[in-house]
């Protein structure tokens, strides 16, 4: 793979060479490699069959789960969450102990706790886990998805971006099942608050909690805003906001 530092910038292929542009950054190479029929077809290419059904089927999976989040996903979340979830559907599938090779599912993956252990605490903005962002206590009930805060003093608990001068808070719960593709999602209650050295107490309280066959995925979202003459904006494109994944059942 060669680095195009010329004039002139192409993307596509010409002949054998192909060009393309990666994390901006103009990139050439040379096509080879086995033919695509061969690949499909030649018995000594199993495995390859296999890899390639798996990687196709974790894809999809995280594909899913993107969808099935909705409005969400898009508050927050960064430009490498399509292959990091890839990365993380795989080691969900890799838990697969029943399925032949090649055909080893997430739905079987997820119904394990180590699983579930996986996907719990997948941050969808890496550039903003909730780890790192919010650091007041709270209780979570899975019973009903409600999330409590008591005494929580955002100036001094909420590793907030400069120029940010309120935040708000939401819950959902998504109940997901990777076999069929069915979701369904219960959303909370919005609160919204000044970044103030004012205690609080806040609660999110989800409207319904989907239940069924597959998993339960309870997660948080933080957004932060700028206000200016009384009306508050996302603040720089929400590359600041979380969204994470607290629990699952």
């Amino acid at each position: 793979m060669a680095k195009s530092n010329g004039i002139l910038k192409i993307e596509g292929t010409i002949e054998d060479l192909t060009f393309y542009k990666k994390d901006g950054k103009n990139f050439v190479r040379r096509k080879g490699g086995v033919s695509r029929e061969r690949i499909l077809n030649d018995p000594s290419f199993i495995r390859t069959r296999e890899n390639g059904a798996e990687f196709s089927h974790s894809a999809s999976a995280g594909k899913l789960l993107r969808l099935a989040l909705g409005g969400l996903v898009f508050k927050a979340k960064d430009s490498k969450l399509s292959s990091r979830m890839l990365q993380l559907m795989s080691k969900i599938k890799n838990l697969d102990t029943v399925s032949l090779r090649g055909q080893r599912k997430v739905s079987e993956g997820v119904s394990t706790a180590q699983g579930k252990q996986i996907l719990k605490g997948f941050d969808f903005n890496a550039n903003a886990p909730l780890n790192n962002v919010l650091f007041a206590p709270f209780v979570f009930e899975s019973s009903n998805g409600v999330i409590s805060f008591t005494d929580f003093i955002p100036a001094e608990q909420l590793q907030f971006p400069q120029g940010a001068t309120h935040f708000s808070m939401q819950s959902a719960v998504l109940h997901l099942d990777f076999e069929t593709g069915e979701s369904e999602m219960g959303y909370s209650n919005v609160v919204n608050l000044p970044i103030s050295f004012t205690p609080n107490a806040s609660v999110l309280t989800p409207a319904s909690v989907p239940t069924g066959n597959g998993c339960q995925l309870f997660l948080m979202l933080i957004s932060f805003y700028q206000e200016l003459n009384g009306v508050q904006y996302s603040l720089k494109n929400e590359e600041f906001n979380v969204l994470s994944i607290i629990e699952v059942l």
